[in-house]
């Protein structure tokens, strides 16, 4: 073989290596991250808990990844259209969703077919013992007042909830197993079931307060009992639902950010980074104060994805001891 053969041959051979190396990803894994804008899917409609949350985490977001942010709401299912959305694009860190509670406890009465292993937790960035609110001019004064009537009257009270096969509704399912069987009015939109005992279309509402906070100021709303084994240092007139002898303490409404299981490693760590220093400022601080959803602590994405499937084995286990 002549020299210019062995260049060529030499030529071609490097050229067969770096289509063989971009082919197998290593070429695209040291692309800068982030180059270009991060969707973020706000797997509810506008106005809730979770909306607020993602467009925050958005705009606060940006000037540490240095690229935009932009909000897409995609809802239904109780957050499952979203999710579902989620892993229908690449696991390339350009696509996350605010994972929450009612969603994974969805997943657990058996709606859809996600589970926790489908996706990596990045950061747990709110979390919230919930509660049962009634307009301030109810009749129900006291937590004990509305259970008397629960059980002289089955299914005469209703409550606004987020879904079937949530948090509010398993919290229900077993205030029924308990003989205070109330019923589930479900609301796809936050702004609906926020208004609806104010309407008299509902009697009562499960939601954490902070999705609420608006209504609480205004003293149109006043809540009854916190599913919590301790009292809420917001609200510490407010009876656990420990202290009425109900154990089901330990569903909190968590918000989480997500990506799709596969996303690799490197990118999962650098949002987790850029969230968890987001989580320090004092805007951020003021925020969740305000709807009062601070993290106890930051978990690393390894805790994160733990705490998740913790809760979802949980929900499970409540499903599965009504059952019987």
């Amino acid at each position: 073989m002549n020299t210019i053969s062995k260049i060529f041959a030499r030529s071609i051979i490097g050229t067969l290596a770096a289509g063989s190396l971009f082919a197998s990803g290593t070429v695209v894994a040291q692309e800068k991250y982030p180059s270009r804008p991060i969707e973020i899917i706000v797997t509810f409609g506008p106005g809730g808990g979770a909306d607020a949350m993602g467009r925050k985490m958005s705009q606060l977001l940006e000037p540490v990844l240095k690229v935009p942010l932009p909000v897409s709401n995609i809802a239904g299912a109780s957050g499952n259209a979203g999710m579902t959305k989620l892993l229908t694009n690449p696991a390339d860190g350009y696509t996350v969703a605010t994972l929450i509670a009612l969603s994974v406890s969805s997943w657990a009465a058996g709606l859809g077919t996600a589970k926790p292993d489908d996706f990596t937790v990045v950061a747990i960035t709110q979390n919230s013992p919930s509660m049962l609110f009634v307009a301030q001019d109810s009749p129900f004064k006291t937590i004990k007042d509305l259970l008397a009537h629960a059980k002289a009257n089955p299914g005469a009270i209703k409550v606004a909830t987020s879904g079937y096969g949530t948090q509010d509704d398993i919290t229900l399912m077993y205030l029924a197993s308990q003989g205070y069987k109330m019923t589930n009015v479900p609301f796809a939109k936050p702004a609906e079931r926020y208004a609806s005992p104010l309407g008299n279309h509902t009697d009562a509402i499960y939601e954490e307060p902070g999705d609420v906070a608006q209504f609480l100021a205004g003293k149109q709303l006043r809540p009854l009992v916190v599913f919590d084994d301790e009292k809420h240092a917001s609200f510490p007139e407010v009876p656990t639902s420990k202290e009425l002898g109900f154990n089901i303490s330990d569903l909190p409404n968590f918000r989480t950010i997500t990506v799709p299981a596969k996303t690799p490693k490197d990118r999962v760590d650098a949002l987790a980074a850029a969230i968890n220093s987001v989580m320090d400022t004092a805007e951020w601080k003021k925020f969740c104060a305000e709807t009062y959803t601070c993290v106890a602590r930051k978990y690393t994405p390894t805790e994160a994805q733990a705490y998740v499937k913790a809760f979802y084995a949980n929900t499970q286990n409540y499903l599965k001891s009504m059952k019987k």
